[in-house]
């Protein structure tokens, strides 16, 4: 989404103090080919390391030793975890018993997790995925808990469980910075967020040790309760977290959607030498950014229960006085007492980083609020000393902690886990139901098993985000809903590209339900949420990018199933399209100027609403892509007024466009104009890999002044997803000057302007594709994905998936034009795959004479990589460049398509669309395209 540093910057825009108190309440025809195949191939970052370095590096990444991205993971448990996953995958596959597989044991949750300039800021800790909220479901638990334990589980994810480092920048909570120490497990976590302070991290809980067995001589406080991880212990997969720290204590959780149990593992040996019993520090007030704004804490010592709320801000949005607008309730029931498992000794305590450390034992209640002035947040929560905790072995204790989750009252958050997890406590049959819902989700894109070891895991893991985010919340929104309620719609920017398009292609349930909750959402601000963060608005970053989700399901979908009439709908389309809000920083658009200008000026006197006046050049275009997508919801709709007007207005992205401004060679870049239509010089570098320049802010900061958005004017020139053709005309004179132009773009002498983890970039690859050069796309692909890409690393932050989306489009040889029916055809880095969907049928695609020797940094002359033919259902297809939805899949349940794409090594005799000529090549605005 951004980079650390120009997120700081623009935080400090959004500063703000506050009183606040709460009332109460609160998972191979033969071995020797397949490890042939994964030790020709492996994926290399390129970075600051030598050659010879990156070479050695990459000669451990096989399936003899696989690449974690962790330096603190478990690596021996892992690995045998992983080579059993995929000796187990061959051999159901030889046996014909392939069709649902364990495909969770091929995830890596660790991608994304390094500690680097540059993370991933992706959450490894346990969770459910997103999916049918199942409202009004109540079920007991019985004997046979694990289909009940399964049932539940189709509620699917808000709980995210998982360590909270402090002292480091770790968004997610979690990073591999083995100097890092772990303040608790939190049990609410964002995932591939790029803010800087950090997300969600409440309700923390912190194992320890006492010395000499002294209850007031416990250590409570962050920084003195704060422990180093013990090298090489971290483990998790899907629905599985643990962690071990350096005096022995291990910590695991596991999920159901607002639920999960807690475990800790205690050294008998450490304990008795210390005289210490097990203790659990329980933090009511302390989160990732340190925002706690004042709650309560109420302990029922006979229940052994906690309830816990607060009040703290969100992590990408303004700071003012109405909490509604600018922070978030969230509430947790902590169950104590299971089993032989009792309390010892217990009470509340309260301090701070200055030395207060104050304890009550007995204490039943406590109400605070926040002080700013003059000092850090106040620290408080529950000390618990357990007796009788159950042995593990001969030599360990287990303590085990039950704890619900909601963003609505304490009392909810008991109901939730009482109906999640139940009476019984079990925790593998919560790990197994979980990981059984994993691999629901995952079964629905099987790959063939002669697909390489490190694209297997590639694939899945990014499938896997794709399902973490974004946190369903179902029956737990802050205001009445009508529909299954999501939170962490962080940012619409980042997902409408290809996080919501891949979720397209086998989920259509999970789609709709998200699309209904965006469409009713405006019910509460009049336009749909462009990035809710921590239940409440963020700042939006282009446009109103939550009409091309809406919009990209009912091109595929319709409109039937969706909660809200035609009527309604196109309503509130009109709404968006046409009407300003008082202040669209969080939400709609700035239209009256864009209505009347063409274009968003600089400097313009807005007399009628208020924003952040920058951007204004980025803005336009995302604006005009707005359009495009409200266009073509409204021809689904059969509004054809609508439709023609804003396909008439997504024109607009040209007014951007100042064709004397040249760089590099070239001509024609997007500028920020005046309200006269002047033009005001950008130089086109700017915000671009090459820039380092210390004081250009390029986010969200007011000292932006370069008219684009965390790009710069020359990525922002081949951007226009609709109008491919369009951007063609405006920065070239013919179709070769254009290849030079992305050529140079890539790897010119002055260095490459393209940055790989930036949304407005994932496009650029395959626009050689609309000047009838595939062959070129797939090669610049090839390379895109072996230079930057690993089972083990990520360019950047994945921002809610779309990094991971965006990797599992081009793996399977395909990318989405989003709120449209039409997919960009490249070479696939799979033989053979099928696409399950539910509604529409599957598709099998085979990619003949595939060769793995072509999924490389470069194509090796005499290697099968290009397209030459493509059929379905054994019928020729003429373009070898696109491919329509409706031509994809069957169009209902229990049918096949059978894809078969032909690959020659010839690039030269195929670098064309097709026979067809224009016809063949990708659908543009300008050439008369979605019509």
């Amino acid at each position: 989404m951004f980079s650390t540093w120009t997120y700081k910057l623009f935080l400090a825009t959004f500063a703000a103090t506050f009183v606040l108190a709460l009332t109460p309440d609160s998972s191979v025809e033969n071995e020797a080919l397949i490890d042939k195949l994964n030790s020709g191939f492996v994926f290399v970052r390129e970075s600051a390391t030598t050659a010879d370095e990156r070479k050695k590096k990459a000669a451990s990444n096989t399936s003899a030793s696989f690449q974690w991205g962790s330096r603190v993971v478990d690596t021996n448990r892992m690995d045998s975890l992983l080579k059993d996953a995929f000796k187990r995958w061959r051999a159901d596959a030889q046996n014909g018993s392939v069709t649902q597989f364990d495909y969770a044991g091929l995830v890596n949750v660790f991608v994304g997790t390094e500690a680097n300039n540059n993370p991933g800021n992706v959450f490894p800790g346990a969770s459910v995925p997103f999916g049918e909220s199942a409202i009004g479901t109540a079920n007991a638990l019985g004997e046979d808990h694990t289909n009940s334990y399964l049932n539940l589980m189709n509620l699917s994810g808000m709980a995210k469980m998982g360590i909270d480092l402090t002292d480091t920048y770790s968004p997610a909570g979690y990073n591999d910075d083995i100097h890092a120490p772990v303040r608790s497990l939190g049990a609410l976590h964002d995932s591939g967020t790029g803010s800087s302070e950090g997300s969600f991290g409440n309700f923390g809980v912190m194992p320890v040790v006492c010395q000499g067995g002294h209850f007031n001589k416990c250590t409570t406080t962050v920084d003195a309760r704060k422990r180093m991880r013990a090298k090489g212990k971290d483990a998790a997969w899907p629905g599985y977290f643990s962690s071990t720290l350096n005096n022995s204590i291990t910590m695991e959780a596991t999920t159901t959607r607002r639920a999960g149990l807690q475990r800790y593992t205690f050294d008998k040996k450490i304990l008795d030498s210390s005289k210490s019993l097990p203790h659990l520090v329980f933090d009511w007030t302390q989160d990732n950014p340190g925002s706690w704004a004042g709650g309560t804490i109420d302990f029922d010592y006979k229940k052994g229960r906690i309830m816990m709320n607060g009040s703290w801000y969100s992590s990408f949005g303004g700071r003012t006085q109405d909490y509604k607008s600018s922070r978030y309730l969230g509430f947790s029931c902590v169950d104590l007492l299971h089993g032989s498992q009792k309390i010892a000794k217990a009470g509340l305590w309260s301090g701070d980083k200055f030395g207060a450390d104050s304890k009550l034992v007995g204490q039943t209640h406590a109400n605070l609020s926040q002080n700013f002035i003059g000092s850090d947040p106040i620290q408080s929560g529950a000390l618990v000393a357990f007796s009788d905790a159950p042995s593990v072995g001969s030599n360990k204790v287990q303590v085990t902690v039950r704890i619900g989750l909601s963003y609505v009252s304490a009392k909810q958050a008991c109901a939730n886990a009482e109906e999640e997890i139940g009476p019984n406590w079990d925790f593998d049959a919560v790990q197994a139901a979980s990981r059984s819902q994993w691999n629901e989700k995952l079964n629905r894109i099987v790959l063939s098993p002669n697909t390489t070891d490190e694209v297997a895991r590639l694939f899945y893991s990014s499938m896997y985000r794709s399902f973490l985010s974004p946190n369903n919340a179902t029956l737990e929104a802050p205001f009445p809903t009508k529909t299954s309620f999501f939170d962490g719609l962080y940012c619409s920017w980042d997902t409408f590209r290809t996080e919501f398009p891949f979720l397209s292609l086998t989920s259509p349930d999970d789609f709709h339900e998200i699309v209904d909750n965006y469409i009713d959402s405006a019910s509460q601000t009049g336009f749909i949420p462009e990035c809710r963060a921590n239940l409440v608005p963020g700042i939006t970053q282009g446009g109103a990018d939550g009409l091309n989700i809406v919009a990209d399901y009912i091109v595929k979908y319709g409109y039937s199933s969706l909660a809200f009439t035609k009527e309604q709908i196109l309503t509130q389309l009109v709404k968006e399209s046409y009407v300003t809000p008082r202040e669209w920083d969080s939400f709609g658009r700035q239209l009256t100027v864009y209505m009347k200008y063409g274009y968003i000026p600089f400097g313009v006197f807005d007399t009628e609403s208020t924003g952040m006046q920058t951007r204004e050049a980025s803005r336009t275009q995302e604006y005009a892509f707005n359009d495009f997508g409200v266009a073509q919801a409204a021809k689904v709709l059969g509004d054809n007024k609508l439709y023609t007007d804003m396909m008439k207005r997504s024109e607009n992205y040209r007014n951007t466009f100042d064709p004397k401004v040249k760089s590099r060679g070239f001509k024609g870049y997007p500028q920020k104009r005046r309200t006269d239509g002047s033009f005001v010089y950008t130089d086109p570098t700017f915000c671009s890999p090459i820039d380092n320049a210390p004081d250009h802010a390029c986010s969200l900061q007011t000292e932006n002044i370069f008219g684009t958005y965390e790009s710069s004017p020359a990525e922002y020139a081949f951007w226009a997803p609709h109008d491919g053709a369009g951007i063609v005309n405006l920065t070239s004179s013919s179709s070769d000057e254009f290849v030079r132009r992305l050529d140079d773009f890539f790897e010119g002498s002055g260095g490459s302007l393209y940055n790989v983890g930036n949304e407005p970039s994932f496009v650029t690859p395959t626009m050689y594709h609309y000047v009838g050069q595939p062959s070129k796309s797939i090669r610049r692909v090839r390379k895109v994905v072996h230079d930057n890409f690993g089972s083990a690393f990520l360019p950047g932050n994945d921002d809610n998936a779309a990094m991971a989306s965006l990797l599992a489009f081009w793996l399977l040889g395909f990318f989405p034009i989003p709120s449209t029916k039409e997919l960009l055809i490249l070479s696939p880095f799979i033989p053979e795959y099928t696409i399950k969907n539910p509604l529409l049928g599957n598709v099998h695609i085979v990619a003949d004479g595939f060769d793995q020797a072509s999924i490389g940094a470069t194509i090796p002359e005499g290697v099968k990589a290009y397209v030459k033919t493509i059929t379905l259902n054994g019928k020729p297809y003429s373009s070898r460049c696109r491919i329509s939805w409706d031509d994809l899949f069957p169009g209902a349940p229990g049918k096949t398509t059978e894809m078969v794409l032909t690959l020659t090594a010839d690039a030269a005799a195929v670098n064309n669309c097709g026979a067809g000529g224009a016809k063949d090549l990708p659908l543009s605005l300008s050439t008369g395209g979605w019509k």
